[in-house]
């Protein structure tokens, strides 16, 4: 994965909307009626109340306790960042808020606590520790970060974790047990060196001591050199801890024959000649952040034989926490656990370490663009790897019970891993092996409407995240001056802006243009004002002629007025078989809607390719299709002549002979609810459906929109099927984000 572009102003962008911040708090209960209310709090809050003060066990019952962690910093160590204070670090805790969520289904509330005094810390969140399963400590300076863990661990019968010392001790040893498995070494027997005496290195280098490394193998470096035993300029208690009797004062020396080296520390501190003297097959954890100890190509220009690690995500073996700390809580909660011990962390390690040992999915490749094995490059799974939830959770959580750290053990743990599995949303892996396809296809992407900002915005976004070249249609000069009005002065130099004036195919696309439309009331003049003058046409014929890839527009003007003129380009109507597919993401679950953008009233045939053209968006998106011909009745009841149409398009696509499954006509509860699919065995459909044939194209705008107002889903389309070339048509009410998702649509070609 390459380091994406990101500029200041889009950063900013991206934290204030649509709303401020990155993550809100909703009710899982209803809250309409009065009856409701009365449940919810007084007077029938009372009942769980007592209930919980006579036995606080069932605190995991009846409240979110049981899946709710606390992040809580104060501020003082920042990402790379250094002390920002507990205001400044916010937006970095609602992030980590967020990757609990997008990972392991754990809620998260951040809270920045606005002291450096360790006391006061650790008083605060033992007030408020009623309220969560967890306290995930974070960006706090040593020494106080250890302090305030450990008086935080005796004094909670909660899980306290600080994820800065542990989450990358558990992936650091997790990537060390798959390294040294490839050179045929054992952990008891190798000589580590471990530069950087701070949070992280201290908890990889005791965690690895757990596992089986020994002490007198063991060499911790700081900016001081070798942490011996006597040595007392820039001592504390836990680096004494690792103190050992030797000769060796420098880094340089301590390298010497070492076969496994471990930084934590800065840019550079490793030099090739270190390298170089290190044993045979020689692992390589370089992981300071931003910029690594010593690159992998500069390690391995000195030795090809070394296993080699970064924090990076640009560079193979990703030391990254986000492998660790979603799923360690994730099986500490599931098992209401008192603490995440050294043998749940150790039980993640190797669970992820046999992870990466393990055939790697196809969709685990397709978001990364290669194809993925256990090797030298490959020792660590991908945070993208949809194996991890359910997969490491049971691993911690078996440890939790084998340890005595479980307050209700997991009975049934197939049924748990089943569980895990669904409590993630498939549509984040739809959309990022989407992105991973546009960014592989390097696609060259035309933007109609260069003089909107939300579409030069999403141009810079698709050109600067890697997915090939933006070609923006519009005057250079406006082009400029709204990026400028956009704080992206700096990318009017990327850009390549395209206009009539400025292209030598004019006179080639009238001609084309005239042959298409002389027979249908066009004259020449005609034909000039609409290539020369209209961005649509001027486009597609861009398009037409190979002069770029794809083709996104739509923001400015309405979708049927932007259709009908690329129709005089392309055939792009009903009876060229042309189909627009609206795909609504909502609550994990994702179902495409048809016909959006081309067929005002289907009939029956109509209604059998809309169907086709649906199965295939569906297959290019990575689902197995299941098509709904939705009406208000169900296989003929009640009987109207309206339903009649969708009652015969089943009939029409079985003697097609399509390979996918169908149904109809249903009510739209019927399609979605495998409950009430169960009434009718008769059915074709063996579970909810994923594509919703409507009746007309106002009924399928009237479904999207009512979705998209009322329930907060996430709609991307119309999607235009069945036209020669990939050219997608967005709303005239789309953000920066709506418009780029469209273009990696049109770059993935789901037409």
């Amino acid at each position: 994965m390459s380091n994406t572009k990101i500029t200041d102003e889009e950063a900013l962008a991206f934290h204030l909307e649509p709303s401020p911040g990155k993550f809100e708090i909703r009710a899982t209960v209803p809250m309409t009626t009065q009856r409701d209310l009365s449940l919810a709090y007084s007077p029938g809050v009372a009942v769980p109340c007592e209930a919980i003060a006579e036995n606080p066990e069932l605190a995991y019952d009846y409240t979110n306790k049981g899946n709710l962690v606390a992040v809580v910093t104060n501020g003082t160590a920042v990402l790379g960042l250094g002390n920002l204070g507990a205001l400044g670090s916010k937006p970095v805790m609602e992030g980590k808020s967020v990757l609990f969520k997008r990972f392991a289904d754990v809620n998260s509330i951040d809270i920045e606590l606005d002291t450096e005094d360790p006391d006061a810390f650790c008083n605060a969140v033992k007030l408020m520790a009623p309220t969560f399963g967890g306290i995930n400590l974070e960006d706090i300076k040593a020494p106080e970060c250890f302090i305030i863990e450990q008086r935080l661990k005796e004094e909670l019968d909660i899980p306290v974790f600080h994820d800065d010392q542990h989450g990358t001790a558990v992936i650091c040893a997790a990537g060390l047990i798959n390294a040294l498995h490839i050179s045929e070494k054992k952990i008891e027997d190798v000589r580590i060196v471990l530069n950087g005496a701070g949070a992280a290195g201290i908890a990889c280098l005791e965690l690895l001591k757990s596992m089986g490394a020994r002490q007198e193998n063991c060499i911790m470096c700081d900016t001081k050199g070798v942490i011996y035993q006597g040595r007392t300029e820039g001592m504390n208690q836990w680096k004494s801890a690792h103190a050992v009797k030797t000769d060796l004062r420098t880094l340089e020396e301590a390298m010497k024959g070492a076969d496994v080296f471990l930084g934590v520390s800065v840019r550079g501190a490793v030099t090739s000649a270190m390298v170089e003297s290190m044993a045979e097959n020689p692992v390589i954890f370089a992981m300071a952040n931003p910029h690594p100890e010593i690159t992998p190509e500069e390690a391995r220009q000195v030795r090809a034989d070394a296993i080699v690690a970064t924090g990076r995500s640009d560079y193979p073996n990703q030391v990254n926490n986000v492998l660790g700390f979603p799923y360690l809580f994730r099986g500490a909660l599931d098992i209401h656990a008192r603490a995440i011990n050294d043998e749940m962390k150790i039980a993640c390690a190797h669970a992820l370490a046999e992870l990466a040992r393990e055939d790697v999915p196809d969709e685990v490749a397709l978001a990364y663009g290669k194809n993925l094995s256990f090797g030298r490059d490959y020792i660590i799974p991908t945070p993208f790897d949809p194996r991890l939830i359910h997969r490491i959770p049971p691993a911690v959580a078996k440890a939790g019970m084998d340890t005595g750290a479980a307050r209700r053990p997991i009975i049934d743990m197939d049924a748990y891993e089943l569980n895990l599995k669904s409590r993630m949303d498939p549509t984040a892996s739809i959309l990022r092996g989407m992105n991973a396809r546009a960014r592989a296809a390097q696609s060259r992407m035309i933007f109609a409407e260069g003089d909107d900002p939300r579409v030069l915005r999403a141009a810079v976004m698709y050109q600067r995240s890697g997915m090939g070249k933006a070609l923006v249609v519009g005057r250079k000069e406006d082009v400029r001056e709204k990026l400028e009005a956009a704080g992206l002065g700096d990318a009017a130099r990327e850009l390549e802006v395209v206009n009539a004036a400025n292209t030598h195919h004019l006179s080639t696309y009238k001609q084309f243009l005239y042959d298409r439309l002389n027979r249908k009331g066009f004259d020449a003049q005609d034909i000039h004002r609409l290539a020369a003058r209209d961005r649509h046409v001027f486009s597609a014929l861009m398009l037409a002629h190979g002069h770029g890839d794809g083709l996104v527009t739509g923001a400015t003007r309405k979708s049927a007025h932007v259709l009908e003129r690329i129709g005089h380009v392309f055939d792009a109507d009903a009876q060229h078989g042309a189909v627009g597919i609206t795909a609504v993401l909502y609550k994990g679950r994702i179902v495409l809607i048809g016909d959006t953008l081309v067929h005002e009233w289907p009939d029956a045939e109509d209604l059998a390719t809309i169907a086709q053209r649906g199965a295939d968006v569906a297959r290019h998106m990575g689902l197995e299709p299941r098509a709904a011909f939705v009406s208000f009745s169900t296989f003929g009841y009640p009987v109207s002549e309206r339903a009649e149409k969708m009652h015969k398009a089943p009939d029409v696509l079985e003697a097609r002979g399509v390979d996918f499954e169908f149904e109809g006509e249903m009510t739209v509860d019927v399609a979605m609810n495998a409950k009430a699919q169960a009434a009718y065995p008769f059915s074709r459909l063996t579970g909810p459906a994923n594509i919703l044939i409507v009746p007309a194209r106002h009924s399928a705008s009237i479904s999207v929109k009512l979705m998209q107002e009322m329930a907060g889903a996430t709609v991307i389309g119309p999607i235009l099927t069945g036209v020669d070339k990939p050219i997608q048509i967005c709303s005239t009410v789309s953000t920066a984000n709506d418009i780029l998702n469209m273009a990696v649509l049109a770059a993935c070609d789901l037409g």
